[in-house]
């Protein structure tokens, strides 16, 4: 076998991949602990109900603050049967692989959402799938007519498709990985500066991603790049020159100020100042109590 990582920076020349890849427990840097090459539970663990229909089991990560910012502005606009009890996921313990969870969500991820207002119940996962069943439950920030919703669904797919490259691969290399290795950051960087760039010249034409109506592909996108461009989410602000992408920084900010944006940001929320966590959210009150 020739060695094909001749010409990789920080990469020892001696490294030829094995024959057959085999797992080494505790590989992998920060998260080791809670990654494995299979899935299924690890042990048994009910998950809590609360009295709302929708129930959801997550952590304020982007891929769950994408949810819980809809419930919020679902709520905003009067739509009470959107109310939702939200539960902890604790990754970094490993609650994903619980048996409850992965009967909700077999890929051991966070958000799932339990609709219990359905006979029988209806799980859902993968937060795009949830956004879309929520907004289409209730009618709201999703297009109906079929050119915008194709815009609508091809910015929030693409977000879908994109976002690994920026949370696992850069993310993951940049923040997390047990060494720094050159080309696996030059390479995702190299990314995440496209897709800013995507984003960018957009919504220099646009006030939001399909244009003036804000939907679902903005909620999702926020997510992920408003953190990007606001709150250096990797502390990778200054290394990525986000600055320079203000039609981006614009619409973060005016999304962001949204009263729903700002509660749904704190939702099953365990760290940053006191005042903005919210472990659990069982009823609007909990958010208005702090």
């Amino acid at each position: 076998m020739s060695d094909s990582t001749e010409s990789v920076p920080n990469v020892p020349a001696d490294y030829v991949p094995p024959e057959v890849w085999k797992w080494e427990q505790g590989s992998g840097g920060r998260f080791a602990k809670i990654n494995r090459p299979i899935a299924g539970p690890t042990h048994d663990k009910e998950l809590p109900v609360g009295e709302h229909a929708l129930q959801l089991y997550s952590l304020a990560t982007p891929n769950g603050v994408k949810v819980t910012v809809l419930l919020e502005e679902l709520l905003e606009r009067g739509i009470k049967d959107a109310e939702y009890d939200a539960w902890l996921i604790n990754i970094g313990d490993g609650d994903q692989f619980g048996s409850g969870f992965v009967d909700i969500n077999p890929n051991s991820k966070i958000p799932a959402l339990l609709d219990r207002g359905t006979n029988p119940p209806t799980r859902v996962f993968e937060s795009g799938a949830i956004l879309v069943y929520l907004a289409e439950k209730f009618g709201a920030f999703l297009p109906t007519s079929p050119a915008p919703r194709a815009e609508c669904m091809s910015w929030l797919f693409w977000q879908m498709g994109s976002a690994p490259y920026l949370g696992g691969g850069f993310g993951h290399f940049f923040a997390y990985a047990p060494m720094r290795i050159q080309y696996c950051i030059d390479r995702y960087a190299m990314e995440v500066k496209r897709q800013l760039d995507v984003l960018d010249r957009n919504l220099a034409e646009r006030r939001f991603l399909i244009g003036d109506d804000y939907t679902i592909a903005d909620m999702a996108n926020y997510a992920w790049y408003g953190a990007v461009v606001l709150h250096d989410i990797y502390s990778a602000g200054r290394f990525l020159d986000v600055s320079s992408y203000t039609h981006v920084i614009r619409w973060a900010q005016e999304i962001e100020a949204r009263p729903a944006v700002q509660r749904g940001r704190r939702v099953n929320k365990t760290w940053g100042p006191e005042e903005e966590r919210m472990p659990e959210r069982h009823s609007a009150v909990d958010l208005a109590l702090k």
